[in-house]
């Protein structure tokens, strides 16, 4: 296992190196402990020392985030005792759009999460406060989730995990050796076990989620938003190199016989829990709901598009937990948010959730390595505000794909989308 762990490490320092540039790293400075070193602020220190008592609001999810968030907070109240913390459950996709109407009434969070490509959005909205120890913070955490919070030259708020998907196999229907290097092999695999496994499927996926499908829009290298995922100029979406990779997508409606309407999150999940799908698209909040249903499993690498050999490109994303621009205490949500980064804090986010941790520490997981893999394949999601667009349209235009709809006039009506909303 220690082996293991050396790899995990080597192979996010390796992959988080390349995007470093976008912000400065600093020295070699341990942010973790910034509860009792000198990186915690004169306004911060007085936040915790002051006899007011202090009750930060924080917006998370449920299934995982939320015990997380509370437990974190009972530990942060016992180092802090006039600092409170109340768990208040928004989704992390609604979060965003929910900050922009209760902010400005002050009935808002403190603290909120949300995604990193939302980070363009709330900055242009004016929803955020930059990172208030933003060399520290980003000395103590891993280079790629702090770019992913780099706007324009500037962080905002903590990273508080990264992530990634990867095809999930059932070891009792597939073996490794049998696992699929090429999106043309798992066709093939999945025609074979269909028709001699009636009822069961070799593959299945969210087919309504280009959080998903947009790996297959990545062929030739082709990315959302061009190479940097800041040109606006086009959405590189309606490439042919991104029109024959969701070709390849649309293929596969033949061994998943199910209309879109059918074919989404819950279902692909379900699926694949019950034993009745061989191999399935998903990240690592599924694994210890895939380990409670018994199933003998193992994970690895997307195959690879049509004439290529390598492992499509997929999302990776950064879980931000931002300070809110309307926060009457504000100090006091910065010092939480830098707690939350600490190692026993993103320890206990690893042992709830088994998100991936923004920090470089070894996780106790036979299943970390194959998104770790996958991670030196992936593309950070872009943070420039059309990606509100994208997200608008993109969905509705996977879904009529997988229906039949023609490639090409899909792909151009979601550019045609996107591009409306650039000025």
């Amino acid at each position: 296992m220690k082996k293991k762990f050396i790899a995990l490490s080597l192979a996010m320092i390796m992959l988080f190196a390349v995007f470093a540039t976008a912000c400065d790293t600093g020295t070699e400075t341990d942010a973790t402990d910034s509860q009792s070193s000198g990186t915690q602020s004169s306004a911060a220190t007085e936040a915790t020392q002051s006899d007011k008592k202090v009750e930060l609001v924080v917006w998370e999810s449920v299934d995982g985030p939320d015990k997380w968030i509370e437990e974190a907070g009972k530990a942060f109240t016992e180092q802090n005792p006039n600092i409170t913390i109340k768990f208040v459950n928004v989704e992390l996709g609604d979060s965003s759009s929910q900050i922009a109407l209760d902010g400005p009434a002050g009935v808002g969070p403190d603290l909120f999460a949300a995604p990193h490509d939302k980070l363009g959005e709330l900055v242009a909205g004016g929803h955020i406060l930059p990172t208030q120890n933003a060399d520290a913070v980003a000395a103590a955490v891993l280079p790629a989730t702090s770019a992913a919070l780099t706007y324009d030259g500037q962080m905002y708020g903590v990273p508080t995990s990264a992530e990634t998907y990867a095809l999930y196999y059932n070891k009792d229907i597939i073996s490794e050796e049998e696992l699929p290097k090429t999106w043309d092999e798992l066709y093939t695999w999945c025609k074979d076990y269909n028709a001699a496994n009636p009822g069961k499927y070799g593959f299945v996926m969210d087919v309504t989620s280009m959080y998903y499908t947009i790996l297959f829009t990545t062929k030739g290298g082709n990315r959302l938003f061009g190479p940097s995922g800041a040109d606006v100029s086009s959405s590189f979406l309606a490439t042919p190199d991104a029109v024959a990779g969701m070709q390849e997508f649309q293929r596969l409606q033949e061994v998943i016989p199910l209309p879109a309407a059918d074919m989404g999150t819950d279902t692909a999940d379900g699926a694949f829990a019950s034993g009745n799908a061989a191999m399935h698209i998903s990240g690592p909040w599924n694994v210890s709901n895939f380990v409670d249903a018994g199933l003998n499993f193992g994970v690895t690498t997307l195959p690879a598009l049509s004439g290529e050999s390598t492992p499509a490109s997929s999302f990776s994303g950064t879980r931000g937990m931002f300070v809110s621009a309307y926060s009457m205490n504000a100090d006091a949500a910065h010092l939480f948010a830098e707690f939350l980064i600490s190692k026993e804090m993103q320890e206990l986010r690893y042992e709830i959730t088994g998100a991936l941790p923004s920090i470089d520490i070894a996780v106790d997981s036979p299943y970390s390595l194959g998104f770790i893999d996958q991670l030196n394949y992936a593309f950070p999601m872009p943070s420039v505000p059309q990606m509100s667009a994208f997200w608008d349209a993109a969905g509705a235009a996977s879904s009529n794909i997988w229906d039949g709809a023609d490639v090409q006039a899909e792909l151009q009506a979601l550019d045609d989308a996107i591009m409306a909303t650039v000025q």
